[in-house]
């Protein structure tokens, strides 16, 4: 049930009435007439536009639209009231029995309450983390992470088939890097003193891949040219930072659905075979770049360079694909492996980066465009930095990594549940602050804490009902007679319920997971003042003995609540707590 959706119909059939009649004209078009809650909650429960969306194509003055539509929408019984507001906008009031009737939805669906069928038929490829194989994930991939994977579970949510990708770079100079420096591990655990040069990675992490290439290889590489054991130890070198990184992403419950190796791409004919499209639709050629004004790009050559036409598509300027040497600028395999995942068949793309990769977006949008003939859309969601506290102070770095706070530091300290639902507690492309004190306190200033508590409230209580002999079957509970739920506490939880399938919606429609957090605690917020209010107001108490019906309403009511914090915190990834330890 999403009562949002029901009214928005109401809204409209109520137009095509108004047409019927001759007070609007024919024709016009109710794309963007929409019903959302308003901006101030004093003004009614919810709001339309349409009004003053249609005044212009109509030619009428909004008023006189919305004074028509008032009347229309008041003739339905859910309507109580529809009041003009300001140049057009139309207010409305529903009865209360709309509001109630969301509790029997919600317990008859259980988790399922608030799907949607919107991506039904399309599948989109969610990549995310894509961290370079070269060692532990730090606190930055975190947050990536996080954000990937929430946005993965909520657009399954939302019906979509999804697709949870990680890109290997395996196929940069940085393996290269990787395996001299476990090389030089691999001397020490030989017994030589060995020096981390500029350019190396000295985290401790390596120390134990070093063993390993000693168990394997004894000394024989000891004193050995590089040309002997480079290409060897790239490969066992990266397949044991992936090790690492899946034991990493399994401790903030992350799991991918493909592992796609960078490396894949070079001498297979798949990088040749994605720019071939593009020079079949006139988007290669050769040319010279112009200077860029300020900072000159890496992929900046004075000379002659292999070119795509990226601002046929949208771009600033077009981008080097192969160098004057011949060999392919980083944006080449980029190309080819997008063009992979065009051909797997995938309706959408989305790509989840750091937010230093922001000069990338155009171009790959770019490439992704005239790869698919504008067919498949690529949204790139980038995730800006995350500065960590502890005691008031920035928290310092790993010993272990060597120049990073890991991901593992911050999920042992703090725990999975916490660093997820933190992660989320900011929009994507806004810095976060991750105080570790802050996130482990007990307050409504902590919302992990507040969204939690109040999951474990409603499971507390429903434990005591049970003791007190009501029937809590989620089954009985949706047959309850919901009229005494009234009270305007009541019907503030009931509203925030009803919000749930269009809060779902919108944020998987602009990829937002965070929205699903802000909502989790502004649910939490109303349940913890009704419950606060039971404390003034003795009928608003949960369990009342001298009148057990009201009772069953009220844990109808929370246990919707709870059905709705269950769901939600799932798609976070956060498990919802029975009881505050």
């Amino acid at each position: 049930m999403n009562l949002f959706a029901e009214i928005k119909i109401l809204v409209l059939n109520s137009l095509t009435a108004l047409q019927a009649d001759g007070a609007l004209p024919g024709g016009l078009d109710f794309a963007n007439v929409a019903v959302e809650p308003p901006r101030d909650p004093l003004h009614g429960d919810m709001a339309t536009n349409a009004a003053m969306v249609l005044a212009k194509p109509a030619k009428m003055k909004p008023r006189d639209i919305a004074e028509a539509l008032a009347t229309k929408l008041t003739a339905d019984s859910r309507v109580v009231s529809a009041d003009v507001a300001g140049p057009g906008f139309l207010n409305l009031r529903l009865d209360a029995t709309a509001w109630q009737a969301i509790v029997p939805d919600a317990l008859a669906k259980g988790g399922d309450f608030g799907r949607s069928d919107m991506g039904t038929g399309r599948r989109v490829n969610v990549e995310y983390v894509s961290a370079n194989p070269t060692g532990p994930l730090h606190v930055g991939h975190t947050r990536g992470a996080v954000f990937g994977d929430a946005l993965a579970s909520l657009l399954d949510f939302a019906g979509y088939d999804v697709t949870r990708e990680y890109y290997i770079n395996d196929g940069g100079a940085q393996v290269d890097v990787l395996a001299r420096s476990v090389y030089l591990r691999y001397l020490e655990a030989n017994g030589q003193e060995v020096q981390f040069v500029d350019g190396t990675y000295p985290g401790d992490y390596l120390i134990q891949t070093g063993q390993d290439v000693k168990e394997k290889y004894g000394d024989s590489l000891v004193d050995k040219p590089e040309s002997e054991w480079l290409e060897e130890l790239r490969e066992f070198s990266t397949e044991a930072m992936m090790d690492l990184i899946r034991a990493d992403l399994a401790a903030l419950g992350v799991e991918m659905d493909v592992f796609y190796s960078e490396k894949s791409l070079y001498g297979t004919g798949l990088i040749e075979s994605a720019l071939a499209n593009l020079d079949g639709k006139g988007l290669i050629y050769e040319g010279v770049l112009e200077p860029p004004k300020g900072k000159k790009p890496d992929d900046w050559e004075p000379r002659v360079q292999t070119l795509f036409k990226s601002t046929d598509h949208g771009d600033d300027v077009d981008r080097p694909v192969k160098k004057s040497d011949g060999g392919w600028t980083y944006f080449a395999p980029d190309i080819a492996y997008h063009f992979n995942k065009i051909e797997r068949g995938f309706d959408e793309l989305i790509d989840v980066l750091g937010a230093d990769h922001g000069g990338y977006v155009k171009r790959m949008k770019a490439a992704v465009s005239a790869l698919s003939d504008g067919r498949v859309p690529l949204d790139i969601k980038l995730t800006q930095l995350v500065k960590l506290y502890k005691n008031g102070q920035p928290f310092k770095m790993s010993k272990r990594a060597g120049t990073f706070v890991t991901l593992r530091d911050v999920v042992e300290s703090v725990g999975r549940d916490v660093t997820r639902f933190v992660m989320l507690t900011r929009k994507n492309d806004a810095p976060l602050d991750f105080d570790f004190d802050k996130v482990l306190e007990q307050s409504r200033d902590n919302p992990v804490f507040y969204v939690q508590y109040a999951h474990a409230r409603i499971c507390s209580v429903l434990s005591k009902a049970k003791e007190a002999g009501i029937d809590c079957d989620p089954a009985v509970l949706a047959a309850i007679d919901l009229s005494e739920i009234s009270h305007t506490n009541e019907l503030t939880v009931l509203r925030k319920l009803g919000e749930w399938p269009r809060l779902l919606e919108l944020a998987a429609r602009n990829h937002e997971p965070h929205r699903v957090a802000f909502y989790l605690y502004e649910l939490a917020s109303d349940f913890h003042a009704l419950w606060n209010k039971g404390h003034e107001v003795p009928e608003l108490r949960f369990l009342q003995e001298s009148n057990p019906q009201r009772s069953q309403g009220t844990i109808a009511l929370i246990t919707a609540v709870s059905v709705v914090l269950s769901a939600g915190l799932g798609i976070l990834g956060v498990t919802p707590m029975q009881e505050m330890r």
